[in-house]
């Protein structure tokens, strides 16, 4: 297990256990975490789960691939250089204690 913490754009943490394996974005629908969509279930075609990865995090989570690059492009409010589709991320040990935030609204 490791923790994923989601913070809404209100400020409120949601911190929750991950398996190990499991995506932040499955992990978020399953936990009830407001504010993740995930409109296309996990299959990296609608942007609806954005996060924010926070800075200490963004090298161990990875930049994003070419198609998931092209919907944060079209598809999201708000794109920063942290900015990730959490279907795409993947819970490991080494992420323990990832926190991500969750922009005010998804497209």
């Amino acid at each position: 297990m490791s923790k994923v913490i989601y913070i809404d754009s209100t400020g409120r943490r949601y911190t929750v256990d991950a398996t190990v394996g499991e995506t932040v974005m499955a992990t978020a629908v399953k936990n009830g975490v407001p504010g993740i969509i995930a409109e296309c279930g996990g299959n990296c075609s609608c942007a609806t789960c954005h996060v924010w990865v926070a800075g200490e995090f963004a090298p161990l989570v990875g930049g994003p691939g070419d198609m998931e690059d092209d919907l944060l492009d079209m598809g999201v409010s708000e794109r920063r250089d942290t900015s990730r589709l959490s279907c795409q991320i993947r819970v490991t040990e080494d992420l323990d204690g990832l926190t991500v935030e969750i922009p005010p609204e998804q497209p």
